[in-house]
Parts: C-alpha cells; structure tokens; sequence
C-alpha cells in the first residue's frame, strides 16, 4: 500500500508542477499578446448573436455588440420565437444602436427538431449575412465584450493559416455565493488551457471567429446538423484541415451573474457531457486527473489523521499535501493575474475573487471527479429549457417536454 501511495504521490505532485508551470506560460502568453502593435485587418464582419429570454444583464450585453471600436460590421441577433422576451430588448437596443449608424437584424429560426436550438438558430443566422462580410464573428448573449473585443477577435484572421479565432468566458458573480464562487473555479480551470499552442487550443461558440471563406469552403454549417456543440465540432474540422485555432486574450469576455449551488452542479455537469460526446480525449483526461487528485489528497489526509507520529507514510503524504497545495495555489494567482491584465474595468471585482481562487482549487476536482461519472452514465441534458438528448456526436434527439404535448 505504501509503494502504491507514493507512486501515486509522486504522479499527482508532478502534474501539479505542470499545472503550475502553465500557469507561468499563461501570464506570459497574455503580456506578449498585449504587447504586440495593433492590426490594420478590420474586413466588415457579421456578428451573430443568438438570444433566448431576458437573462439578467442583457440590455448592457448587447449594447456592448453596438459599442465597439471597429470600422464597419452588422450584428444578426437571431431568436426562435418571435415573441421571445429577448426581442424587445434587441428592438430597443438596436433602435439605440441605428442612431450611431450601427446595423442590426432579428432572423427567426426554425424549431430545432435533430439538433440544439442554439446550433439551430447558427445555421439560419449565417444565411443573412450581409454581402461584404468577410468575417463570422458569433458571441453569447450572456457574454459583456470590451470596446476592442471585435478588433482583437478578427486580427488572428489575417494569417491564412488561422481557421479560428477564440476568446473566452470568465464568469463575475455580482454578489458572493459558495455557487457562484465553485462556477468561477471550475470555469477558471478550463480557461487556463488555452495558450500559444494553436494545435492543442478548442473554440468556445461565445467568442469565435472564422472567415468567411473558410466557414464555406469546410461546410461548417452542414457540419453543424445533428448536433448540440457549435465549438466542439468546429475545433474538430479545424484539426482535420490543419488550421490553427488563435487564442486571443482581449477577446475574453466578462459573463456577470450569479447561481446556486445546484445551477452550477448542472452548468458544470452539462459541460462536461458534451465533452464526453465531442471530445473524449479531453473527458478521459479530466476523470483520470480529477480521480488521481482526490483519490491521493483523501490517502494523504487519512494518512496524517490515522498515522503515526513521524513515521515515513505520514511525512509524505505532509509533504504531498503541502507541495500540491502550495503549486496549486500558485497556478490560481498566475492565472487570475493574467485574466486581470485584460478585464480592467472589473478589477474590483476580481480582487474580490483572489480569496476563493486561491482555496477552491481543493474543491474543483472533486466536481469534475462528479461531472465525469454523471457525463459516464448519461447523454441527456436540458439547456435553455430544452432537453437534448446526444445519440452520438453527429445525431441528436430533442425530447419533448411533458407540458408541451
């Protein structure tokens, strides 16, 4: 037993020195992107953003689509319902917004039978693009970009070899909650996985943007049928042409709002089912590494409280916990000082986060260990109010809700 704790140990000391080390390439990454000169390519783009109900802060995420610092695009808000809650704050921001000369539609998509409405609504939306666009940009409604977002997000573009450009979320939660707070973490931990290797990148649907020509020439849009994962499959036809997936810190977006403890449960087991169903590879890693965390810190605890006195087991599973911990809370300030780099204007707000950052850390695996084996006995999810579920990861069946029939 003691042979097998310390190999185990040593294992889960030395992915938490590589955890930490990314951390240092993170920062990195961030500085050296913030310090290259601006880019000249700004082509007209179609900003595709597909809204469902009045959300919390949604008047202020959208006027953000209208607020950016960029010579000439459209924004396509797309609904299926034309009496939606979202449209009349689409229709009053977008009056606001035509009075600076910014354009914007509503498209209304169809019922979404054999895929996610989500998916649904991309695919209708990128019909109504305006003749001059050279560039999709698509953003969730819950996203808040910056002024430059838009620049940031379309300059990778101008390197033929980059099929997408990528931000990400980083959710801010208006007042402290243990849910709200375990979200941020979780979120955090996938956040620091993107970097400079553009073969190793995913795409995150809330941020993303493709040439046009490149979206067309891959048939994304067919790519998209059947399915309930916009970025997973997009990262997936990127691989296989051998296009380059940008990450772009300035393109990083403040998603503001709180939840509870069983929101975030189901947030991030959701997560985590399709990534079982569209990138498995990614599934497999985060349950064995979120396996070894728990099942090593737990031996190490019950080592110290059941041990004895200065026996060797019991120094080292000291030893482990404090290394692990210690690497651990290091990789969460790195990663949190990078990320404050970028969103400014919610620097009050994220050093409200350094105290939770810093000690959730311990919990995360624990949920990621739960969202695994829910993701190993389940395919079915419900998003948006809708329940999907995932026969594989080109067929998708959308169940019925019971007061709909």
């Amino acid at each position: 037993m003691s042979i097998a704790f310390y190999i185990l140990a040593l294992l889960l000391i030395y992915f938490s020195f590589r955890s930490f080390r990314g951390g240092i390439d993170y920062l990195n990454y961030f500085k050296q992107e913030l310090a290259k000169q601006p880019s000249r390519f700004a082509p007209f783009a179609t900003v595709i953003c597909p809204c469902k109900g009045d959300e919390g802060g949604l008047i202020e995420n959208l006027e953000a689509l209208f607020e950016q610092q960029y010579p000439a695009y459209e924004v396509v808000f797309v609904v299926d319902d034309g009496t939606d809650r979202a449209v009349k704050v689409i229709e009053q921001v977008s009056r606001k917004g035509a009075k600076d000369a910014k354009r914007s539609k509503i498209v209304i998509a169809t019922k979404a039978t054999d895929s996610s409405q989500k998916v649904e609504n991309l695919r209708e939306a990128v019909l109504h693009a305006d003749e001059r666009s050279e560039v999709f940009v698509f953003v969730d409604s819950d996203a808040r970009p910056a002024k430059d977002w838009l620049r940031s997000l379309v300059a990778p573009l101008e390197k033929e070899d980059v099929g997408v450009a990528t931000g990400y979320r980083w959710f801010i939660s208006s007042k402290p909650t243990i849910g709200s707070e375990l979200r941020n973490v979780w979120n955090a931990s996938i956040a620091s996985q993107l970097g400079p290797n553009t073969k190793a990148n995913f795409c995150w649907g809330g941020s993303m943007a493709i040439r046009r020509e490149t979206f067309e020439k891959l048939d994304i849009r067919a790519r998209w049928q059947g399915i309930v994962s916009d970025d997973f499959v997009v990262r997936t036809v990127m691989n296989e042409a051998g296009l380059a997936i940008h990450f772009v810190p300035q393109a990083m977006t403040a998603s503001i709002g709180d939840c509870s403890f069983r929101e975030m449960l189901e947030f991030t087991t959701r997560q985590m089912k399709l990534t079982r169903v569209y990138a498995q590879k990614f599934w497999l890693m985060s349950f064995l590494g979120s396996g070894l965390f728990c099942l090593v810190m737990l031996w190490s605890l019950a080592i110290v409280i059941f041990g004895r006195g200065n026996d060797t087991p019991v120094l080292a599973a000291i030893a482990t916990i404090f290394l692990v911990s210690a690497l651990s809370v290091g990789k969460s300030y790195l990663r949190l000082k990078a990320v404050r780099l970028i969103l400014r204007e919610y620097e009050k707000e994220l050093q409200r986060q350094t105290f939770p950052q810093t000690t959730l850390w311990a919990v995360a695996p624990f949920i990621f260990l739960a969202n695994c084996v829910f993701a190993l006995v389940s395919r079915r999810i419900k998003w948006r109010g809708t329940t999907y579920e995932m026969v594989s990861h080109n067929e998708t069946r959308v169940i019925p809700n019971h007061n709909e029939l």
